[in-house]
């Protein structure tokens, strides 16, 4: 599992975090000082917080267990998507629909509503329809893939919730804590990382600070679905050789029985020939004294 590095995160403008009247004091052990008004992040926490937020994920993705990505701010957006579909997990860049944890099969419900949209639209029926009806159907369906279109193929609740700016996304990160879900999190200054199981102190609004942090999470997700298959094929090819070796055992039994009746009618046989070439005797009261 790569580690993020602290000149790549200083690079990348981890460090910076909001404007001193703006901060949550909650976040005070991990700001390392004030530069013009600034607090600056400690470096040294976000990679101790890094591994573990990146340990936690990688163990949910090797479980075989989906992370949830949310980020709607313009900077995450195309960021979060990109990483989410890399190790295929489920994400939302456009809009947290209310709901969306804590009233999951409403939400399955909308999720086949738009699948019997594009059903009716690839039907010939569709054809006959005014222009204002398909039209109308047109920005329905449109207006469900943006909402809803990265999480179609969710058919259960996620694992965990994977959030950039819990700020903004306050109501995706009350509806995880009221289902118990872990939560991963960038935790600026202005945050209150107490909220969350795995908080990362960084910078949630500067791009190259989102895209750092997301990437590490992603290639740990990565690692743990990569060693989960290598499992998975171990565990096979053991149970394809417990199989193989099974039936060679039930061979050689077989083998064994033949091999041994036949022993035994072979010695049978030579055991019948040796009484036939005997002299019969016989019965006592059937003998007749010599001739006169």
């Amino acid at each position: 599992m790569s580690v993020a590095t602290f000149d790549d995160l200083l690079e990348s403008g981890v460090h910076f975090g909001h404007l001193r009247r703006k901060w949550n004091p909650k976040m005070s052990p991990y700001i390392f000082s004030e530069k013009n008004g600034i607090h600056i992040i400690n470096l040294r926490q976000t990679i101790e917080k890094l591994d573990e937020a990146c340990a936690a994920a990688k163990q949910i993705a090797k479980s075989g267990k989906l992370i949830l990505f949310v980020a709607t701010k313009k900077q995450a957006r195309a960021i979060i998507a990109e990483q989410a579909k890399r190790v295929g997990m489920p994400y939302v860049a456009e809009r947290w629909s209310g709901g969306m944890l804590t009233n999951f099969a409403t939400i399955r419900k909308a999720v086949k509503k738009m699948a019997t949209i594009e059903d009716l639209i690839n039907d010939k029926q569709y054809e006959t329809l005014s222009k204002r009806e398909r039209l109308q159907i047109q920005r329905e369906k449109e207006k469900l893939e943006k909402n809803l279109g990265s999480i179609a193929d969710l058919q259960r609740l996620p694992s965990a919730v994977f959030i950039v700016d819990i700020n903004k996304e306050h109501i995706a990160v009350d509806e995880a804590r009221r289902l118990n879900l872990p939560t991963i999190a960038i935790t600026d200054t202005n945050t209150n990382p107490e909220l969350i199981s795995f908080p990362i102190p960084a910078n949630d609004d500067a791009s190259k600070s989102i895209e750092i942090i997301v990437s590490k999470i992603t290639d740990a997700i990565e690692e743990g679905l990569r060693e989960r298959k290598v499992e998975r094929e171990s565990h096979k090819d053991d149970e394809e050789a417990e199989n193989a070796s099974d039936n060679v055992n039930v061979d050689e039994d077989e083998d064994g029985e033949v091999t041994g009746k036949e022993k035994r009618r072979k010695s049978g046989g030579e055991d019948s020939d040796r009484r036939d070439r005997r002299p019969r005797r016989a019965p006592a009261g059937n003998q007749k004294g010599p001739r006169k």
